[in-house]
């Protein structure tokens, strides 16, 4: 059965064939204690950002292990990124959506406080939420075999959303034909955003994808919907409104299932 174990961003920096690298903390005795890892086996190890490393494993510990490297990779990011803004939802209907998402492929997450979300997050909450999040994202990466684990972003607002400034790290969400600012100096990132939309007049299985973007910013709603002010202010930045099908999904459902027909439409899949 195909396995992976992560470590810290930078953790396998400058990692090269023949060296040593240690596996330990949660990881290592999960690795050790619950997946019985031995001696002699082979192993993969990522940092969540691209870089694997493979070999096998020289020795192991209560709950560490070392492995000597024969292989090390660095897979790319994709282009467009898929970016999932989604919707506060209570009963967790948004972390089974990031769970999904991830499993199918996201790149990033950003929670949004929609109007109509009855989940909120304030004070202390916004910290934990996004670290929840972000804990999940890393789990599903782990059971997907995936060597890049989404980035989920501190939580946004409808202005936020839609304004010139952005979403996120990388700054700036806008429509199809616009740029909008990156966190890298000197660098401009071009974003489609798309907002599903139960009654959109394009299905999102017809929509194409521009070919100039960097990132495809895909909106989701709470379990009661959008309302129109939203879909308005995002109209005006830019966005396509569209749907999936005839059927209604759930806010859980919803973007995981964009998210599997857009990486039909880009060829990924």
């Amino acid at each position: 059965m195909a396995s992976l174990h992560l470590v810290d961003p930078g953790a396998l920096d400058g990692v090269g064939v023949g060296d040593t690298v240690t596996l330990d903390g949660p990881e290592g005795r999960h690795a050790v204690s619950v997946a019985r890892v031995r001696v002699g086996e082979a192993l993969r190890i990522a940092d969540g950002r691209g870089t694997v490393v493979a070999g096998t494993v020289a020795s192991t510990g209560r709950d560490e292990l070392t492995l000597v490297v024969d292989a090390v990779t660095v897979e790319s990011a994709s282009r467009p990124a898929l970016v999932l803004v989604q919707a506060l939802a209570k009963g967790g209907r948004d972390e089974m959506a990031v769970q999904a998402a991830t499993e199918i492929g996201v790149d990033r997450i950003v929670p949004w406080a929609a109007a109509r979300s009855v989940s909120r997050w304030d004070g202390a909450k916004v910290e934990k939420g996004r670290t929840r999040w972000a804990a999940i994202a890393q789990e599903a990466a782990k059971q997907a075999v995936r060597s890049r684990v989404p980035e989920v972003d501190a939580p946004v607002t409808t202005a936020q959303l839609a304004s010139s400034s952005g979403v996120g790290p990388s700054s700036g969400v806008g429509p199809s034909s616009g740029v909008g600012p990156s966190s890298g100096v000197g660098q401009e990132v071009r974003r489609a955003l798309v907002v599903l939309d139960p009654v959109g007049a394009v299905r999102l299985s017809a929509w194409e994808p521009p070919a100039d973007v960097d990132e495809i910013v895909l909106v989701v709603g709470p379990e009661g919907g959008i309302d129109s002010a939203e879909f308005d202010r995002l109209e005006h930045a830019g966005a396509v409104r569209v749907r999936l099908g005839d059927t209604v999904l759930r806010t859980s459902t919803a973007g995981p299932a964009a998210l599997a027909v857009l990486q039909t439409r880009l060829g990924r899949w």
